[in-house]
């Protein structure tokens, strides 16, 4: 399987990385309940965070089944971010990747519907493979 994560420019990969590498240091509330429920294949599948794919970091994604897990906060709820993300989605599946959103609340006040949802959609993946 060649995985289309290989896709930034060698100058904006290192850029990004480094951008990836701090933003490791600092996850948010959301970011840091949601990793320790899907680190180390506590879902069956392992999981990266703040990782490059193309010129987008991405909060969590399964290479190996191509799903990418993003966790928004309230910045995202505004008309231009929403316009945006849908973009970076579009362009993200058009690598490969399946995305699937959370907001910050959900993952924080029901950790185990966002854990289930998640579970259900590498179920799909496995489906269909």
């Amino acid at each position: 399987m060649k995985y289309s994560y290989n896709t930034a420019s060698p100058d904006r990969y290192l850029l990004l990385k480094q951008k990836a590498k701090e933003l490791k240091k600092i996850p948010t509330e959301a970011e840091s309940l949601l990793w320790e429920h899907i680190r180390n294949k506590q879902l069956g599948a392992k999981f990266n965070r703040q990782h490059v794919i193309g010129d987008y970091i991405v909060d969590f994604v399964c290479l190996k089944k191509e799903l990418i897990v993003e966790v928004d906060g309230g910045y995202h709820d505004t008309a231009e971010q929403r316009e945006a993300d849908a973009y970076r989605s579009k362009e993200l599946e058009r690598l490969g990747f399946e995305v699937i959103r959370f907001n910050n609340d959900e993952v924080i006040l029901n950790i185990n519907n966002v854990l289930n949802r998640i579970e259900d959609r590498l179920l799909k993946i496995d489906s269909k493979i």
